[in-house]
Formats: structure tokens, sequence, C-alpha cells
């Protein structure tokens, strides 16, 4: 594996007066970085509000999920090197504007077509903020940690999801305003959030290629392609998971086990992405290739308890499949993400995270969306298993492609002996 050095350069770490220290920086980052996951997971207990008030169909359901990650793919493949060209600073800067104004949809929606324009703009806010969140992050990484930039942008994203997911359950069972209140406070953290991106040092010099980065691709550099395939696996059959939770998981909750509570709703996407968030926390330490293994295996594992839940009509069962294999899908953040803050040079960062965020998303939405218009045709409990098989294929896939690594590795070991 490529060990090239982590330690950028801060354009103007010392700045004029007013800009955040690099500590500072580095932990404000972090926040909006969370702030824009929660934002992205706040609709999901809501599309079961929106769709008894509207009566639309599972399907429409889907196609609502998937505007928003096709919005948030496009803007991946379109801005995501952009901020190694312009800096960091004006990329975000357009973010947040952009997620204000979804917001804003949000608060104003009456039908499916502005909720539908709502989640485009979050997906294209979403897409470019979190590339150059996650470059910035690596931007600022101490030095005496050259590790800490990976472990949070293993831990933001999910913990974000969770966070999101929960808080918006709870306050559409208890608060007052359910389709309202929530993105009223988000639009509040995001015009905050704003003002910190004003601080906020910048960390990318400027260089050309700005018009030729926008040209949508997908390219890995050559000598990193190696290292980056080899996690692909795994990378497909943890998001591909989520995509299951956050797009039908508070419908499976309500209709196989009959648990009807919006919190619960939630819950049922903290319950993943919460568990998965510790993980990545205390697994921190742990070498890379360990982990790859761990998370292929758990994460298999877990899914699999997980269906037997759904036959069983056991609520236990399934919850505790949904712990194991939350600690997979974190344990899959931190190995992915720590090892490409690990690989990519200052100047191939925001373009290697727009690919790793391209598949992952790519991964969590288009199975997702063909099980929204399965679930039409055959069911939510036949949709449910199916896919959930087709998970766990991906996971054993994951475990054997990390063994086959290993193993060669092994040998290439002996024989420089």
């Amino acid at each position: 594996m490529s060990t090239t050095s982590t330690v950028p350069t801060v354009v103007a770490s010392t700045g004029p007066a007013g800009r955040l220290s690099r500590p500072a920086a580095f932990t404000a980052v972090a926040a909006i970085l969370v702030l824009f996951m929660a934002a992205s997971s706040a609709p999901s207990p809501l599309y079961v509000v929106y769709q008894h008030e509207w009566g639309f169909s599972a399907a429409t359901l889907t196609v609502v999920f998937a505007a928003y990650v096709l919005g948030l793919i496009a803007s991946l493949l379109v801005i995501g090197a952009l901020s190694d060209h312009i800096g960091r600073r004006p990329v975000l800067a357009v973010a947040i504007v952009l997620e204000a104004v979804a917001l804003v949809l949000f608060l104003t929606a009456g039908d499916v077509t502005v909720l539908l324009l709502a989640r485009v703009a979050q997906g294209v806010a979403t897409g470019a903020a979190t590339t150059t969140l996650g470059a910035t992050l690596v931007d600022l990484g101490p030095a005496h940690a050259p590790g800490r930039a990976g472990l949070v942008n293993g831990v933001a994203p999910v913990g974000g999801l969770a966070l999101g997911a929960l808080g918006c359950g709870a306050l559409v069972q208890f608060a007052p305003a359910p389709t309202h209140l929530v993105f009223a406070l988000l639009l509040a953290g995001t015009l905050l959030a704003g003002l910190v991106v004003a601080r906020l040092p910048e960390t990318s010099t400027r260089r050309p290629g700005a018009r030729a980065s926008q040209i949508p691709r997908v390219r890995v550099p050559v000598s990193l392609r190696a290292d980056v395939w080899a996690i692909i696996p795994i990378l497909v059959a943890s998001w591909a998971l989520g995509g299951l939770y956050m797009s039908l998981g508070p419908s499976v909750a309500a209709s196989l086990f009959g648990l009807g509570s919006h919190l619960v709703g939630g819950l049922v996407v903290t319950l993943l992405c919460g568990t998965g968030a510790v993980t990545t926390f205390l697994l921190r330490g742990w070498p890379t290739e360990r982990v790859l293994t761990v998370s292929a295996t758990l994460l298999t594992a877990g899914t699999v308890v997980t269906l037997g839940g759904v036959p069983a009509h056991s609520i236990a069962l399934a919850g505790a499949g949904t712990v194991v294999a939350g600690i997979g899908f974190g344990a899959s953040a931190r190995a992915v993400f720590g090892t490409l803050a690990l690989l990519a040079a200052p100047e191939q960062r925001g373009e290697l995270f727009a690919v790793a965020y391209t598949i992952a998303y790519l991964a969590f939405s288009l199975p997702a969306v063909l099980a929204g218009f399965a679930s039409a045709a055959v069911g939510l409990r036949s949709t449910a298993l199916a896919y959930g098989l087709g998970v766990v294929a991906l996971g054993l896939t994951a475990l054997t492609t990390q063994r086959a690594r290993s193993a060669r590795r092994a040998r290439d070991t002996v024989g420089r002996r």
C-alpha cells in the first residue's frame, strides 16, 4: 500500500485576523460534515408521514429517495475535484447556500413535486460538501496523528446519519409541526455553518484545470488503483445495506413488525448507523487489513441474523442482527476512509474522495430504488429478504477478496526475502 504523506501544507493557516486555528478548524469541519449527513437522513422518518398525508406509493417513496442520490452523484462527478483547483472554502460556501435553499423547500413543501426538488437540491449540496469536507479534514489533520482525519471521515458520516434519523424521529413523535420543526432547526445550523466557513483557513492552493475537472469522470490514479479496487467490495456491501435501512427501514418496521412509532422508525436507521459510528471510533487503532476482514465478516453475519428475524417475526432477532451488521458497517467506514486518507496526495484528495463517494452512493441508491418498485409488485417482505440476501452475497465477495489480497501480499513478502 502506498504511504504518500498525509501531512499537508495549510495555505494561510495563520491567515488574516479572525481565521480559526488549525485545531479549531478541524473540529469545525468535522461538525459541519455531521450536520450535512444529519440533514440528509432527517427526511427518512418523515417519508411515512408524507406518504400518509399525500397518499403516494412505496415506489414513489423510493423515487424521492433516488432523487436525492442522483443529485448527489451528479454533484460528485462534476464538483467532486473542483476544490483541488479553486480552493476548499468557495466550494463549501456554495454547498451551504444550496443546502439552505433545500431546507427552505422542505419547509414549504406541500406535494411530492416540491419534495423532489428539495431532495435534488440537497443531494447536489451534500455531494459538493462531503468530498470537500473530507479533503479539508485530511488537509488539517494534525502531524502527530496522521490517522485522525481518516478516523473522523469514517465516524462523522455514519454518526451524522444516525443523529439525523433519531433526532427527526423524536421530533416527529413528540414535537409540534413534525414536517417543519426539524428543517427549521437544520436551517439554523446551516446558517451557522456558513459563518464558520467564512473563518476557515484555506487549505488548498489554486491550480489550473478547474474547468477540466468538471467534466464528469470517475478516475483513480494508476498508482493507487490496486489498493482502491481492493476495498470496493466492502464499500458496496456496506452502503447497499445502508440504502435499505434509509429508504425502506421505517416502512419495514411499521409493516412487517407492527412498530408504528415514528421514533422507532428513526431508531431503525440509528441502530445501524449509530452502532457503526461507535465501532469506527473503537477500531481506530486496529490495522486496516484486520478491520477490512472484521467488517466483511460481521456485515454478512449481521444481515443473515436480521433476515432470520423477518420470517420469525422476531423484533429481538432483527434488532440483534442490525447491531451486528452495524458493527460491520462502521468497521467498513473505518477501513475504507482510513485507507483513502493514507493513500491520497493533497492534489488527489478531492478527486479520490469523489470516486469513493460516487461508488458508495450508487450502491446506496440503485438497489434501494429497485427494491421500492419490487415491493409494489411482490410485497415488502419478499423484497426485504431478497435485498438482504444480495447484501450477504456482496459481503461474502468482500471477505473472499480481502483474504485473497492478504494471501497475495504474504506470498510477495516471502518472495522478497
